[in-house]
């Protein structure tokens, strides 16, 4: 007899919420007024690759790391087990399922991206990457692909109205979600 070994996560009263986007669409903004607006405590995974070494060394052609996405998962695995976190990473294939009750995909005009990495001062071949990767919808394919559709929420980032409206819907997520998962 085979049996099938199901991990199950335990019923949370509190979503933990994955906040992902091409970098420049304004996630650590977002997910940082989303935290404080619903109650959350935000993670920022590349904080987190840099200041626990969950990586395999630095590439200087990207001037980033190279991701160790073992240790990352490992990392995090006991950190989202209770909820009510809203996680900060610009991709998010690597993140099992079950951690998430919504994923929201922020899109931004490459204009804006463009501005905004090289605020940042971004090498330009770095930005160059970031914004095909935003026209190919390489972070909104991958959420797709990931997650279960009703999950995941796509919504425009280029002005500061629109990150606001977004703080709200989500914010309001979080309360419909407590609400229906009181226990």
């Amino acid at each position: 007899m085979d049996s099938e070994l199901i991990i199950t996560s335990p019923p949370r009263s509190s979503p933990n919420i994955l906040v992902t986007g091409t970098p420049g669409t304004g996630k650590t903004t977002t997910s940082e007024l989303i935290a404080l607006a619903a109650g959350l405590e935000k993670v920022t995974v590349g904080e987190l690759v840099k200041e626990r070494s969950l990586h395999d060394g630095y590439n200087e052609e990207f001037d980033t790391y190279w991701l160790n996405e073992d240790k990352i998962v490992d990392e995090m695995e006991d950190m989202l087990a209770g909820g009510g976190m809203c996680v900060d990473f610009h991709t998010c294939g690597m993140f099992p399922e079950r951690w998430f009750d919504l994923v929201v995909v922020l899109r931004a005009d490459t204009d804006k991206i463009y501005d905004r990495l090289e605020k940042r001062g971004y090498k330009q071949n770095k930005v160059q990457e970031n914004i095909e990767c935003e026209i190919m919808q390489v972070v909104l394919e991958e959420a797709q692909e990931s997650y279960q559709p009703e999950i995941v929420m796509e919504l425009a980032s280029n002005t500061v109205e629109q990150m606001e409206a977004n703080v709200e819907k989500v914010a309001a997520f979080v309360e419909e979600f407590r609400r229906t998962h009181t226990q």
